[in-house]
Order: C-alpha cells, then structure tokens, then sequence
C-alpha cells in the first residue's frame, strides 16, 4: 500500500510539472524594426508673377532695359514730350503690347530723331521684341539715362548762346549745341587726376568711379570763349550723379 501511495503521489507530482510547462507564456520572437526612410522633399516650384495691369507690363520691359526707367505715359496734351509709351491689350500676341519712343533733338517741335520698340509682354512676364526703328540712341536722350544702376559722374556739355538775341517763343535754331570732344578730367579731393574722358557726339560724357567726393574739371575747347570752371560732387553707391558742362560762345 505504502508503495502504490508513492508511486501515485510521484505521478501528480509529473503531472504538476508538465501542467506547469505547458501553461508557461512563450517569448515571442522580436520583429525587426522597419528602417526610418528620410522623408521625401519635392522640388520647389517656381511660379512666375502674372501679369494683368498695364503697370506690370511697363514694368517688366523696364526691368529689361533700366535706361528706361523714368519714362512717362504718352500725353496728348504735353508739347514736346521726348519719351513715352503706349500700352493696349494684346490678343495672340501676349498680354499687352508695350509701344516705347524714345527722341531727340529739337523735341519742341516734334523731334528730328526717334527710336521705336514693341514689346508683347505674355501672361507670365515674359517680355519679347516685336519691331525696333530707328536710329541709336544717345546717352544723353535716354529717361534713366546710359549710366543707371552704375556709379560715377556723367554730363552733358553744351555751348551757347547761338543767336545774339532771344525770341520768345525760343528760336529751336538758337538753342545751344552739343560740345564734342571736349576733354573732361576728374580729380579726387586731394586735387590728383583719377580719370580723363571725352564729349560724344551728343556732348554726353560718362565715368564711372568708387564712391566719394571729385572735382570735375573741364578744359577749355578751340572757337568756344568761355570754359566751365571745376565743380565739386560727391558719388554715392549704385548713383550716377550729374555734372553738366556750359560752355560760352561769346555770342552776345
């Protein structure tokens, strides 16, 4: 009896055991993280600026050709306008056509020279050259002038008086005339010669030169009496100050 009792007791014993195992929880077998993937950046569109006014058509043919800059709108009622532009809607061309006249002598009574652009200007600011007449167009005629955005001096000499008597309305014959080839020499303060130029054929001169202060000292020209005498200026960053040059005929 003794016997039996161990032996059953040693079975519920194996019995436990094997009970215990089977209830056991398992470790589940660890999932390998996926791998961080870098975030996928899209190239930056560039979305161009329409354009819908006639301002912003003016502008961005402006933005072409700086020597532009300053012109004013055609005016019916202006006597002697130099320059100016038209602007009308455009239908297959783009979005507006851009008209641009620049002239030049004698503009009182109607300009002898001119120079003609048309723009088309599409929706997307895209400026192209339609037509351009004309002949070139001296420094001095530009509205922004040849100098914009650059920095130094630049002038325009001219000689007069031409007539020994002034008639009102002005005589256009009497208006004085463009100086060409006259010699222009630029000083720094201290008085040493830093530049040396020439009038053009329109008496319009150009130098460019750092920042700071000049004496603009012109010399004399054969058949003219008088001489301009030294003028002080300062030049600013990214200016073009002007320095005009008159001469005297000795006309009286």
């Amino acid at each position: 009896m003794t016997n039996i009792r161990s032996v059953l007791l040693a079975v519920a014993a194996i019995a436990v055991l094997v009970a215990g195992c089977a209830g056991s929880p398992t470790s589940p077998t660890p999932t390998p993280s996926p791998a961080p993937t870098s975030p996928t950046l899209a190239s930056p569109t560039l979305v161009p600026v329409p354009v819908t006014t006639p301002e912003q058509a003016v502008a961005r043919v402006i933005a072409t050709e700086p020597r532009l800059a300053g012109i004013r709108p055609f005016d019916p009622e202006l006597i002697g306008q130099a320059s100016w532009y038209k602007v009308a809607p455009a239908s297959g061309v783009g979005a507006f056509v851009v008209t641009v006249r620049i002239g030049w002598g004698d503009c009182q009574a109607g300009c002898i020279d001119e120079h003609r652009w048309v723009y088309s200007v599409a929706p997307d600011g895209t400026v192209k050259v339609v037509s351009e007449t004309g002949d070139p167009v001296p420094n001095s005629a530009w509205p922004g002038g040849a100098a914009a955005g650059r920095t130094g001096i630049r002038g325009t000499a001219l000689a007069g008086p031409l007539c020994p008597v002034e008639t009102i309305p002005p005589d256009p014959a009497c208006a004085p005339r463009p100086v060409v080839g006259a010699v222009v020499v630029i000083r720094d303060v201290s008085g040493a010669e830093v530049a040396r130029t020439t009038t053009g054929a329109d008496g319009s001169y150009l130098v460019e030169l750092a920042p700071g202060g000049y004496i603009v000292e012109p010399r004399a020209v054969e058949g003219l009496m008088g001489t301009p005498g030294p003028q002080n200026v300062t030049v600013d960053e990214g200016v073009t100050s002007t320095v005009d040059l008159p001469y005297d005929t000795g006309i009286r």
